[in-house]
């Protein structure tokens, strides 16, 4: 057993000499170094030291077949097998990346064209705002180059796709958002409705303040919007009633494109097969990840409308070229692995699970609305928050905001039970596996409530 502890003191000792953690205080890490996890098996995940912990994140909003389903493990193992790499530049291909491209057109709400693969969500948002580029260059108008995003809207870490983002914490340091990149106001109504508000009238303003956006910024400079059907970490923010409907009338009176970024909704979290499909979106272009593989191998990819194709092809020929791509696009063993997830996801039926399982999931965080920590319980199909206030009557945050949640986190963790604490509030993410049972789920609203209960003590403290 020394030996064990030993091994396992070295391990964390080479973590901490060794690695530079994404979103993580450097410092921090120094001191108190990482927790290792060695194992995971359908919706649980067990660390170096044998604790076992209900994964109520999905990893991160991604892992929605669970830890160890076999014939994800099986692809990759047949492909690696018969070819595990070549590219996709100069015409060149392979069955699993034709194969999977064809199922997921086929699958889209909307009518797309063409998929082009990428490695992961950012890399599919930095795509995605390029082709817009492209094609606003290909169709004779250059001067469309910015973009608008939303405040809280999270797309990814890259240079675009970070700028896209709406979180100061990934701004900061990095001398970002560039200035092509616009934000909108977040369409959060629990937060920012005015009293006597409708939803509706609510969602009227926020497509009233884009419209003031797009006609200051000039509305022939603006290539596209961008938008997560429902925001993931600025706080798992649900569109409200009519949102999207009005937000389209404004694009569609410009002429402007809509990227809607399906990284986290794709794939049945929000009870439909896509967040757009649930919210009636109508977009150009769709970015994909996460669960496209649930998370086993890193693949992203971008699907555009024939129009867009067209006249990106178009001006690839006048170039000579389409100057895009990546080393790993198309991954012969990362699409081999998404094909197979595609279809459990269609054999098994994800989205009529998740229809029923993600009202019972709702129904049972509702519980927690009458707490005096809670402010708001949001979210839909197997996606939620729960945002904490220091005060439910005026929703006053904590001051600062972040280090509740934070605590609970930890606090959860302790017990068992993996959450996340969300920038830009006192929330509490929640996105389990798709396929968890009832019992899982009980499982982890009853660790949250055990969790509510022993963060109160330290809420009153930090100013409740």
């Amino acid at each position: 057993m020394a030996d064990a502890h030993s091994n396992l003191d070295a391990l964390r000792e080479d973590d901490v000499s060794s690695l530079l953690h994404p979103f993580t205080n450097a410092v921090a890490h120094g001191q108190i170094g990482p927790d290792v996890v060695v194992r995971g098996e359908g919706a649980r995940i067990y660390d170096d030291a044998g604790r076992e912990y209900i994964d109520a994140m999905s990893g991160l909003w991604a892992i929605g077949l669970g830890y160890s389903e076999e014939r994800l493990i099986n692809a990759a193992t047949e492909q690696l097998k018969k070819l595990p790499y070549y590219h996709t530049f100069a015409h060149k291909s392979n069955p699993a990346a034709i194969k999977l491209g064809k199922a997921l057109l086929s699958m889209l709400p909307v009518e797309m064209s063409k998929v082009i693969y990428t490695n992961s969500g950012s890399e599919a948002v930095d795509t995605a705002i390029k082709l817009a580029w492209y094609y606003w260059n290909a169709a004779g108008e250059p001067e469309r180059v910015k973009i608008i995003s939303r405040k809280r809207a999270y797309h990814g870490s890259n240079v675009a796709s970070g700028s896209a983002t709406g979180l100061t914490v990934m701004h900061g340091g990095f001398n970002l958002p560039f200035s092509q990149i616009l934000h909108a106001e977040c369409p959060h109504f629990w937060r920012y409705g005015e009293k006597g508000e409708t939803e509706e009238e609510f969602s009227q303003r926020k497509a009233d303040e884009l419209e003031k956006l797009i006609l200051e910024a000039g509305p022939t400079t603006i290539a596209a919007f961008i938008a997560e059907p429902v925001m993931g970490a600025g706080g798992v923010i649900v569109p409200p009633e009519g949102y999207f409907e009005k937000i389209q009338a404004v694009l569609d009176r410009y002429g402007i494109l809509f990227i809607s970024d399906e990284v986290i909704c794709g794939f049945g979290r929000t009870g439909k097969m896509f967040g757009s499909e649930t919210f009636g979106i109508r977009p150009d272009i769709m970015t994909f990840a996460k669960q496209l593989s649930s998370a086993y191998m890193p693949i992203g990819a971008v699907t555009v409308t024939e129009e867009l194709y067209e006249k990106i092809a178009s001006a690839s020929n006048t170039r000579g070229v389409f100057g895009h791509g990546y080393t790993y696009s198309g991954h012969p063993v990362a699409c081999a692995v998404a094909l197979e997830a595609l279809t459990i996801y269609q054999e098994r039926d994800v989205v009529g699970h998740v229809a029923q399982s993600g009202a019972y999931f709702q129904q049972r965080l509702r519980e927690f609305e009458s707490h005096p920590l809670v402010g708001e319980v949001r979210g839909v199909g197997l996606i939620a928050a729960v945002e904490l206030v220091a005060d439910k009557r005026s929703k006053k945050l904590f001051d600062p905001f972040g280090k509740v949640n934070g605590r609970f986190a930890k606090l959860a963790y302790e017990r068992g039970l993996i959450t996340r604490a969300l920038p830009a509030s006192d929330s509490l993410g929640l996105c389990p596996p798709l396929f968890c049972t009832k019992s899982e789920l009980d499982e982890i609203v009853d660790k949250f409530a055990d969790t509510l209960e022993a963060v109160t003590e330290f809420a009153s403290r930090a100013g409740r």
